[in-house]
């Protein structure tokens, strides 16, 4: 076919070429913005739903461990709350040498079993020694605080004459129970549980700029550790409430009668995100209650409201 003979294209065609071009172009994309903005929603979503699993899961496991009757709770307001927090969990498995002065003592604890986050003992440590007093009666156990002043030695347990097991040998500060009545022979028996602590604090707060953002923090401050952001973003300055309540489901202040802390959390996403049909941009806001019963609820003695003695 001669050259001249053959046919192009006419701009009323190339114009409805482009014109058709033009609206697939648009419509894939609107679809792919929309498939990212879908996206990006949905990840906000699963962020903001693992904020509230997180604090539906720590700070109930945290505060369950907590027996305010023995000092546990150091401070609390509504929006902050400072603890000992439980560590570990071993048990003594050789009689502690007492009623002898108030000199140093050195507890033998079993290495296997030890529960918890820690399982070695370090120059330093808090720990929470259980002291059984009189086995006739439970009205004066109690938790004694310590502290390590060396790292735990390697010791033996004499369980029968025929196994020993490795233990720790935990040497305690000097004149660790200078209080005769308590320092006294057979108070602290074989199989007696020890727990290791770190004083917690849990509090609301706000980050600097060009965050800005609320959060629950956690900070250690025995030690002057700075807060480190543990749950949020939070809605604002009433992200979090603690609400204290004691054996008969009373508000109260006393830190001493707390039986159950109820916790409120409202966590928002991260940035606003496009939901409905107007597109318009919001936070996303969830939020999840819940109610924690403390450790050790004292149904009787002096913990116990109304007071009922322990026979």
């Amino acid at each position: 076919m001669p050259v001249l003979a053959r046919r192009g294209f006419t701009l009323i065609e190339l114009m409805i070429a482009l014109v058709l071009l033009g609206i697939v172009s648009a419509a894939v994309y609107k679809v792919l913005v929309n498939s990212q903005r879908v996206y990006l929603a949905q990840t906000q979503t699963i962020d903001l739903q693992q904020n509230i699993r997180a604090a539906a899961a720590i700070l109930p496991a945290e505060f369950r461990e907590l027996d305010a009757a023995d000092g546990d709770i150091k401070g609390m307001t509504a929006t902050s709350l400072r603890i000992r927090a439980m560590r570990e969990l071993a048990f003594v498995c050789a009689d502690p040498v007492l009623g002898g002065g108030i000199g140093q003592i050195v507890l033998t604890v079993r290495k296997t079993p030890i529960y918890g986050t820690r399982q070695t003992f370090t120059k330093g440590d808090s720990i929470l020694v259980y002291w059984e007093g009189n086995p006739t009666t439970r009205t004066d156990d109690q938790w004694l605080p310590a502290q390590l002043q060396q790292d735990g030695a390697p010791g033996f347990c004499a369980d029968s004459n025929v196994a020993t097991n490795p233990a720790y040998l935990l040497t305690l500060q000097p004149q660790w129970i200078n209080d005769p009545s308590l320092n006294r022979a057979g108070a602290i028996t074989r199989g007696a549980p020890l727990r290791g602590f770190d004083k917690i604090a849990y509090e609301l707060y706000q980050a600097p700029a060009p965050d800005t953002n609320w959060y629950l923090g956690q900070r250690n401050p025995a030690s002057g550790g700075t807060i480190q952001p543990m749950i949020g973003p939070l809605i604002g300055a009433n992200g979090v409430t603690f609400t204290y309540y004691d054996s008969v489901a009373a508000p109260t202040a006393d830190s001493s009668k707390v039986a159950q802390i109820r916790i409120v959390l409202r966590a928002r996403t991260a940035s606003p995100i496009r939901s409905g049909g107007a597109g318009v941009q919001a936070y996303k806001i969830d939020s999840v209650d819940t109610w924690v019963a403390l450790r050790n609820n004292p149904r009787c003695g002096p913990g116990s409201m109304p007071p009922i003695p322990c026979n």
